[in-house]
């Protein structure tokens, strides 16, 4: 029996993906940049500068909303959030304190075990994130090419109970996020980065334990693994009789353990007020329901499509980690189920990482949906082994076109002439050698013939239909 109760309450900040940041026109995408080379006079705080509201930021929180089940509020206003930080040149950030953008809504979290967990969302809110500070051992460097960057900060209620369904929401939010558009995704370069927020207390206890939030998390495994040993930190630490310092953390990955950064601030310590110079976000229930009519499939879309190709749900998470992937096989499903099936398992067995830092799809070379069919439809017809159509597919995920070309010029087609793959058969049963295992067979041991169909697949150089051969030797033995 379990004498103590996790909870948790996870808050990401998603970069939108927008050309600008959020109230500057200075470049929003910093990766690979020398420091301090994308920031605008606005981002340094310089006094006189005005911001100025990026429109295509409120629609991706738009299309944020749709991907959340949440609503939009149709008046929506900005506050300052004061603070003092090296990377905070303005002494303050700009948020949604009091009337933020996105309300209320819910995630629906697929399980490890075929279950559904309702994650309720309190609400989304845009905000522009701070610098970056670098530390070494006694000087620290400012880096603001992120500063102004657009965020949205989709907080959740404390709904989640285990590690394992904290690294499933993380999954499936960022699945939501980059389906609908709203972010690149880039998880590397911190595209998206969770503060997990984690409680102890009493299983039989109504009330909360008091909290540890562990910041900027920006992978699946670290956000399950912190939650892991923040769970063991804090029971321990209970058990002893010893109370538990309400704080910020810092995740070390190498030693895969939490470290204590500061005291968590109380929200009146940041002096919320509204933002003067920013005028209220007004939008239309037409305005709101034009943008979300341009979000497309969801992953609730994808895994209802699939569910008449029976796949495995290990294959099904694997191929929604890459929405391109995820579409062929749609598009796929669409005209032919039994070609979409194979095509899922490929996929899967290829790509094998659902879980963890997605690939940038745009860099990756995707095959043909009609390469994909006539590779699906050759293996249907027993011209390639699944041996040889797994590598025709790797070679077309390489970037070569043309699956019957690659099967030819690679020698990779099966013998299925009924004329030449009895002549082997022949072959190998006046064989010798075949005599034993021919006399096995007929004692009534059938899993004798897997060496007579070995052989013809030796004597055909591994060109022979292996089923052709098999049940050519049994009408030769009379079975």
């Amino acid at each position: 029996m379990n004498t103590w109760k996790m909870t948790i309450g996870i808050e990401c900040h998603v970069q939108l993906a927008t050309k600008s940041k959020l109230f500057s026109p200075a470049n929003n995408d910093a990766r690979d940049k020398s420091p301090n080379s994308v920031v605008h006079p606005i981002d340094y705080g310089l006094p006189g500068m005005l911001p100025l509201l990026n429109k295509e930021a409120i629609t991706l929180a738009v299309k944020a909303a749709k991907a959340l089940n949440a609503g939009v509020a149709e008046v929506s206003r900005f506050d300052r959030k004061h603070y003092f930080y090296p990377d905070l040149p303005m002494g303050y950030q700009i948020t949604q304190m009091y009337h933020p953008t996105i309300k209320s809504g819910y995630v629906d979290v697929p399980q490890l075990d075929g279950t559904v967990k309702r994650v309720r969302i309190h609400h989304a809110h845009l905000e522009s994130d701070a610098g970056k500070q670098t530390h070494y051992s006694d000087h620290t460097l400012v880096d603001l090419n992120r500063a102004g960057t657009p965020l949205i900060e989709i907080v959740s209620e404390p709904d989640i109970h285990s590690a394992a369904e904290a690294r499933a929401f993380a999954t499936e939010l960022y699945r939501l996020m980059t389906y609908s558009g709203v972010t690149h995704g880039d998880l590397y370069h911190g595209n998206m980065r969770f503060d997990v927020n984690i409680s102890v207390a009493p299983a039989d206890s109504e009330t909360l334990g008091k909290r540890a939030e562990v910041k900027n998390l920006n992978s699946f495994r670290s956000v399950e693994k912190a939650a892991e040993y923040e769970f063991k930190r804090q029971t321990e630490l209970l058990q002893k009789g010893e109370p538990i310092v309400q704080e910020t953390r810092g995740w070390d990955d190498a030693k895969q353990r939490t470290f204590s950064q500061r005291s968590k601030e109380d929200a009146q310590d940041y002096r919320y007020m509204p933002d003067a110079d920013i005028p209220p976000v007004i939008l239309t229930s037409e305005e709101i329901a034009r943008i979300q009519e341009t979000v497309g499939l969801l992953p609730a879309d994808y895994r209802k499509a699939f569910e008449n190709l029976a796949l495995d749900s290990s294959v099904v998470g694997t191929l929604l980690a890459n929405k391109s992937h995820a579409q062929i096989v749609y598009d796929i499903n669409s005209s032919s189920p039994t070609h979409a099936s194979r095509v899922a398992n490929w996929f899967s067995s290829v790509f094998k990482s659902p879980d963890e830092d997605a690939v940038d799809a745009s860099k990756e070379l995707l095959p043909s949906i009609e390469d994909l069919i006539e590779l699906a439809r050759m293996t249907e017809a027993a011209e390639l082994s699944s041996t040889s159509a797994k590598e025709v597919f790797l070679a077309l995920v390489a970037g070569e076109t043309n699956s019957r070309r690659i099967a030819e010029q690679r020698d990779l087609l099966q013998v299925s002439d009924h004329s030449s793959v009895t002549a082997i058969v022949e072959e190998v049963l006046n064989d010798k050698a075949s005599q034993k295992s021919i006399a096995d067979i007929q004692a009534g041991n059938e899993k004798a013939i897997g060496y007579l169909v070995g052989q013809v697949m030796k004597r055909s150089s591994g060109k022979a239909n292996p089923g052709m051969a098999q049940q050519m030797i049994k009408e030769k033995l009379g079975l």
